[in-house]
């Protein structure tokens, strides 16, 4: 009996129900699980947004709403399929290219009543800061300056500017799914992106062109400290697998059901337990 200092008291659970209780826990996600299921996400999240047509902007958007989300929170406390969800929906507010719930829901065959229970989660979750800056714009504005830069003026030389600038583009998609985004301001991550797409296309000396960048902004930044950076966001391209399949993370979903919802745990028992008895019964009936 153990007595509480308001007098009341209780009597402690014998120690065998205590043994039982641990073992019907499900057991939780480990971290390695966590990453897996948060990166088969964040590629839907692109896989959505490609479905819909929706401009890179509000990929990258949503994709740093769900990314900040879970610097917050486990993906064992708020499944991370609904927060995906939420996350496309509130960037498209944000990005004022709305589209309602309802159509987001119906679009890729889910409940739209799962964005909305969420969305105020979400928003909360992030501070009410909506704004984000994303590279793709910054990509634009430094091939720009590269006509200048390289003197480009004729048609294969724009042609080949166009190209380095598509192949960019492929590089912060995959820079947007690291953690790149929240390290890094959006400017660094199109030089990143740039660097990579020039060494398959070789436009320019781009260490050159870092220097001319540098001393034109009279930027305190030396050319070491931003090369560290870049190198830094190559190696985390680098170090991204590719996209988890569905299949990778089926049998993590279903360890996190029970994670959500212990009930479920018992009740996948008792189902199991019913039907090992069904067919004893059918067996003795034979």
């Amino acid at each position: 009996m153990e007595v509480d200092i308001d007098g009341s008291f209780s009597y402690a659970e014998p120690q065998s129900d205590a043994k039982d209780s641990a073992e019907k826990r499900p057991k939780p996600l480990k971290v390695e699980e966590e990453q897996l299921l948060r990166a088969f996400y964040e590629f839907k999240i692109q896989d959505v947004c490609d479905a819909f047509k929706f401009p890179r902007k509000i990929q990258a958007t949503a994709l740093i709403y769900f990314k900040r989300f879970y610097l917050q929170w486990s993906v064992m406390e708020h499944h991370p399929k609904n927060i995906m969800l939420t996350c496309i929906y509130a960037a498209c507010k944000a990005e004022e290219n709305h589209v309602s719930a309802e159509e987001l829901g119906k679009g890729i065959e889910q409940d739209h009543h799962v964005i909305l229970n969420n969305e105020m989660l979400v928003l909360q979750s992030l501070g009410f800061d909506l704004i984000v800056y994303a590279p793709y714009r910054a990509l634009e504005g430094f091939v720009s300056d590269m006509e200048e830069f390289r003197g480009a003026n004729d048609d294969d030389q724009y042609e080949m500017l166009k190209r380095m600038l598509e192949a960019a583009r492929m590089e912060a998609d995959k820079i947007m799914r690291t953690e790149a985004p929240l390290l890094f301001p959006p400017g660094q991550l199109a030089l990143a992106a740039l660097r990579r797409a020039n060494v398959v296309h070789g436009i320019l000396d781009f260490e050159r062109y870092l220097r001319s960048i540098l001393s034109r902004q009279q930027s305190t930044q030396t050319i070491s400290e931003l090369t560290v950076s870049l190198n830094t966001i190559d190696s985390l391209i680098c170090k991204l697998e590719a996209p988890p399949t569905s299949k990778d993370v089926k049998h993590i979903d279903r360890k996190l059901k029970s994670c959500l919802d212990p009930g479920s745990h018992d009740k996948s028992k008792k189902r199991k337990h019913r039907s090992k008895e069904s067919s004893t019964e059918v067996q003795d009936l034979s």
